[in-house]
């Protein structure tokens, strides 16, 4: 039983680290080009205005890179588990994971991605040990095991899984609403924790609606928080792998320092990769140094005038050494926990053996 146990960890393990791999020239390519094009941006009430035209097409390259992101990571996390047939429905399901769908119009980011690209790869692997005859045994993997994967974990995701995620949404909602004007430290935490529990999922996007909302009728300290801890992850993350290079592989170090530029323009999706390896560690200190973040902007009443965050809005921040020691203090807590929670990187392989 423990030998088994072992074995489906170590292959979940591998299966991420698979899907990060493949994942990686997406990011960057992303997250590089929408840096440059986004610093050459003015900032306006409806987030970032690029008008130059080729830095709008750059841009644009850049978005087509992040849009890549999830299904690859999905589609690669189902391939390594099941080789081949399990590419493409994981890919596909991946690209369902992280947009809008069905009734409530929930998205579930890369954590929604991962489960459906662990689902895929298992239930693939269960359809490839079927006894069926010759003739159809040459289009399962181009026919019938594509079909029928996307069909069933398609139809189990939109009907079971995000309609009570649907749900959560609206309660986390009501409980923001519930904050505003009563307690500006647990309302500063609750955003900002949320901003980093699942780095541009559906919880990141209800504490954006959120303040986006509450933008519109004057009050702009809660994106003030949110717009503090966006930045956050990506930026701890960087610092991290700077500083304990022995904790992290030599893809990672080079990840750090997109994601250092990522954190810059307030792109949280740079951290994604470094949360998909180690989620039980990575996950829990961003929560943390993003809530801390997000309270000290909320206390000191830090204001941000546009839909965007990072070191980029400076000039349209109010309360700016407050909004900059803010994201610093709330990086160097993500990093603090990282030091003393993440092992070195020969001790986190010999965890997965």
């Amino acid at each position: 039983m423990a030998n088994n146990k072992n074995k489906f960890l170590s292959d979940l393990q591998k299966a991420f680290n698979t899907g990060v791999s493949f994942m990686l020239p997406a990011v960057v390519v992303g997250g590089i080009f929408l840096a440059i094009a986004l610093a050459t941006g003015t900032p306006t009430d409806s987030g970032m205005e690029i008008t130059n035209p080729f830095m709008q097409n750059l841009n644009d390259l850049g978005a087509a890179g992040f849009a890549m992101m999830i299904p690859l990571l999905s589609g690669y996390i189902a391939h390594s588990l099941a080789g081949k047939p399990g590419l493409a429905p994981g890919m596909v399901l991946g690209f369902v994971a992280n947009n809008p769908i069905g009734e409530s119009q929930v998205s579930t980011g890369f954590l929604g991605a991962m489960i459906l690209g662990v689902g895929t790869g298992y239930f693939v692997r269960w359809m490839k040990t079927w006894k069926t005859p010759a003739t159809i045994r040459t289009i399962m993997p181009i026919l019938i095991i594509p079909v029928i994967t996307v069909f069933v974990l398609g139809m189990i995701y939109i009907y079971i899984i995000a309609v009570p995620i649907g749900g959560l949404m609206s309660w986390l909602v009501e409980v923001l609403g519930s904050l505003q004007g009563s307690s500006a430290i647990l309302l500063g935490l609750l955003i900002g924790a949320m901003t980093a529990i699942d780095m541009g999922g559906p919880i990141n996007k209800t504490a954006t609606a959120f303040t986006i909302a509450l933008m519109a009728e004057g009050i702009y300290a809660p994106n003030g928080a949110h717009r503090i801890a966006v930045a956050i992850p990506p930026l701890a993350m960087a610092i991290s792998t700077f500083v304990d290079r022995k904790k992290y592989a030599p893809e990672d170090k080079d990840l750090g320092i997109s994601a250092f530029f990522m954190g810059l323009i307030g792109i949280t999706e740079g951290a994604i990769p470094f949360a998909v390896k180690d989620a039980k560690r990575v996950i829990p200190a961003l929560i943390v140094g993003s809530a801390v973040g997000g309270a000290i902007g909320m206390m000191n009443n830090v204001e941000a005038l546009v839909p965007h965050g990072g070191l980029i809005i400076l000039p349209v921040v109010n309360g700016k050494l407050w909004y900059v020691l803010a994201m610093l203090i709330g990086t160097l807590v993500s990093v603090a926990i990282l030091h003393f929670t993440k092992p070195n990187i020969e001790n986190q392989q010999e965890e997965t053996k």
